[in-house]
């Protein structure tokens, strides 16, 4: 196969709200290689550090799930500071030869604060508490967006329903959602 015409893994849609007090982060289950649905199950969050951090990953499922053990490992050694965490994490990702190579992208949210975690070495905290990756997430995200302005759904309410659209919209998307949620101090 040409480079051109290789079948490359997709996978996901991974949104984070942070609205009403509460976080929520939820994600599809679909993964697809090439024009094939491989699974429709696959569970993409992760809850660590005794249930009080989310992450949430998209990308190929391998490279992501040696990031997660990374930044697990990054969070210990940072107790409290998850921003730190993700920061050493991207600098590690930007200059590691080995970790250079990895393709995913995450989300971490905790009580209080939602980063976005990219290959590229940056650390993006959304000025709107909204953030998704993978190839479903700008829909997501824009859905998100117009739910918070035009309802009163909950954090948990507005994931849900944005990644539903999403799906609608997304063929790497799928209605096979999770959602997690973690109340924010007031």
């Amino acid at each position: 196969m040409s480079q051109r015409n290789e079948a490359k893994w997709r996978s996901t849609t991974v949104l984070a709200v942070r609205h009403g007090g509460r976080v929520a982060v939820g994600a599809d289950g679909q993964v697809t290689y090439g024009t094939t649905i491989m699974k429709s199950d696959t569970r993409k969050l992760r809850r660590m550090l005794d249930g009080r951090v989310i992450v949430g990953f998209a990308g190929s499922t391998a490279d992501a799930f040696a990031l997660l053990e990374r930044f697990e490992q990054k969070a210990k050694d940072y107790p409290g500071n998850i921003a730190r965490a993700a920061t050493e994490l991207a600098r590690d990702w930007r200059l590691d030869r080995a970790l250079r190579r990895l393709e995913a992208m995450m989300i971490v949210a905790d009580a209080d604060i939602t980063l976005l975690l990219s290959g590229t070495g940056d650390v993006v905290q959304p000025s709107d508490g909204i953030v998704g990756i993978g190839s479903g997430g700008p829909y997501a995200i824009a859905a998100a967006r117009g739910l918070i302005k035009h309802s009163q759904l909950t954090a948990t309410e507005i994931v849900k329903e944005s990644l539903s659209i999403a799906a609608d919209i997304d063929i790497y998307t799928n209605h096979n959602i999770v959602l997690e949620e973690i109340t924010c101090p007031i």
